[in-house]
């Protein structure tokens, strides 16, 4: 809704009148009447001011009734961003909003379209991110005012250019899947192809409507969103940084192998634990697994194992493998505030926190603990690295105007053939092996076997007294003092053509929360639907 000053009275009264009449018909703030006075006094009487947008039919049809004592106001058909399929794609597309003066004052030269009253620019996500490719460029016109400025007539004029269509890479069905199997958690998923590097779901969990933004969010929704310990309006699968667990022992793996500091039959006792200077690092399995080599190490997730093995490689190899594999770096899509997580080593540590490596450091970043922190995007990324041996790089972007975004083939990663599927039949042998610690979520199907890893990465200490008498169990503690569940896989086996992370925030086990969400998801990508397991 519009209204003229010329035409609501002759006195500022008339006008002051008019609105507060009009406030009484349809919500509006004592901000709303106060922006909308300035605005009137601020142009020329004939310029039609906004004092109202996206009006419902029900409140249209009260003011038509109540046209008569409303003069001036009139309505204006006008265009309004909709997000048709609410929650299912916040994250990624994001939404737009108001221009504010801090969108502004980052631009040099800003679109004359931005200075319009309530013109909308994308805020996060897509919509942000490819702003300038989506809103195209403003028309001009060349016109004659006369003294007051009233338009007399159009001189010439130059069409706009409208903004430009983007398609993505995302498969809304596999999408809309993943949200749905995630449900009330509060969790991340990516599923990414592992030769393009395509990602065709990227799920935060829980989700939002952006339609609250595009209308003008209230404080009580706000705050609901904002005090919600689920963390909805994060994007968890690029903001995220959570310590990977167990599903970086095949970067621990690699790095031991590419250096020669194992091979694939170097065998460790495990007995339970491992005394270094003094102080026990802890399997997760009391009584210990006895004699294993790599690939039961990584089937039944032997920490022992990798304790040794990293203390044989040194933490600047395993964080160089880290590093290669995607970890420890911000991927470049158009999604707001990436995080690059963390890979460290010994100049790391010197300069983030003034201190010397020690061996205990060593120790737990070989199980994915202590200082290192990953995204599920980078642990997705991480897995296609394994499966398909190249440089794979995310994308989301898939064309614009039907053009297709070209790609350069993904490079060789330089690691030994017979070493990486060795990491890839231990990674099987999780899914597959009689004892592997995620065989409950296997897929039966010889031709769309999973080859993946469980991760329970602690978010508390334990103390020896409590491993004396036992672990408290994760549905024992309140729910923030409760392990991450996290997965990484990759299937087919045999022919691998898509990747999976799946992090689930104080979910307990990886091997009975994320382990089946990730078999889900990837079923749901290579059949559309959810044959027998």
């Amino acid at each position: 809704m519009v209204i003229t000053r010329e035409n609501a009275g002759k006195t500022d009264e008339d006008v002051q009148q008019v609105l507060n009449r009009l406030s009484h018909i349809i919500p509006m703030t004592a901000e709303d009447l106060s922006d909308a006075l300035k605005a009137l006094k601020r142009n020329s009487a004939f310029v039609p001011i906004t004092v109202a947008d996206r009006v419902s039919w029900d409140d249209f049809s009260k003011i038509a009734v109540n046209a008569p004592a409303l003069p001036g106001v009139t309505p204006e058909v006008g265009l309004s961003r909709v997000y048709p399929r609410d929650s299912d794609f916040a994250h990624i597309v994001g939404y737009v909003g108001p221009v504010s003066e801090k969108d502004l004052a980052g631009l040099e030269n800003p679109d004359p379209l931005l200075r319009i009253p309530k013109f909308q620019i994308g805020k996060i996500g897509v919509e942000k991110w490819m702003e300038d490719t989506l809103r195209g460029s403003a028309g001009t016109k060349r016109i004659e005012v006369n003294a007051v400025g009233r338009v007399m007539r159009e001189l010439d004029r130059e069409e706009g250019v409208k903004g430009k269509d983007l398609r993505l890479t995302i498969d809304a069905d596999v999408q809309n899947f993943v949200q749905a199997r995630l449900g009330d958690e509060s969790a991340a998923c990516v599923v990414i192809e592992v030769n393009t590097g395509d990602i065709i779901a990227a799920v935060s969990s829980p989700s939002f409507d952006p339609n609250l933004f595009v209308r003008g969010i209230s404080q009580t929704d706000y705050s609901t969103l904002t005090e919600h310990d689920h963390r909805p309006l994060a994007n968890k699968v690029v903001q995220g940084a959570y310590p990977p667990g167990s599903t970086f022992k095949m970067v621990t793996a690699l790095a031991a192998l590419e250096a020669g500091a194992v091979d694939v039959n170097t065998s460790v006792r495990c007995p339970g634990y491992l005394e270094v200077g003094g102080r026990k690092f802890h399997c997760w399995k009391r009584g210990g697994h006895g004699k294993v080599d790599l690939q039961r190490s990584l089937a039944e997730s032997c920490d022992v194992y990798f304790y040794d093995t990293a203390m044989k490689v040194g933490i600047d190899k395993i964080a160089e493998m880290g590093r290669k594999l995607g970890l420890g770096q911000r991927h470049d899509l158009p999604m707001s505030a990436i995080t690059e997580g963390s890979m460290p080593d010994k100049a790391w540590k010197r300069e983030k926190h003034k201190a010397e490596w020690v061996i205990g450091d060593t120790i737990n970043a070989s199980i994915g603990q202590g200082f290192v922190l990953t995204s599920p995007l980078q642990l997705a990324v991480m897995t296609a690295r394994i499966a398909s041996g190249k440089m794979v790089a995310p994308r989301i972007i898939h064309s614009i105007n039907d053009q297709p975004v070209e790609i350069a083939p993904a490079e060789s990663l330089g690691l030994e053939g017979s070493k990486l599927r060795a990491v890839q039949m231990g990674m099987f042998e999780v899914m597959n092996g009689a004892n592997g610690t995620a065989k409950s979520s296997r897929i039966v199907d010889e031709t769309m076997r999973m080859c993946g890893k469980t991760g329970t990465a602690q978010v508390r200490n334990i103390s020896t007294a409590e491993r004396d008498t036992g672990v408290v169990s994760n549905d024992r503690l309140p729910w923030k003092q409760r392990d991450h569940a996290l997965f990484v896989g990759f299937a087919p086996a045999d022919n691998p053509r898509y990747a999976v992370s799946v992090v689930v925030e104080h979910g307990g086990g990886g091997s009975t929360v994320a382990a089946p969400i990730a078999r889900d998801a990837l079923l749901r990508a290579l059949t559309g639907t959810l044959p027998p397991l």
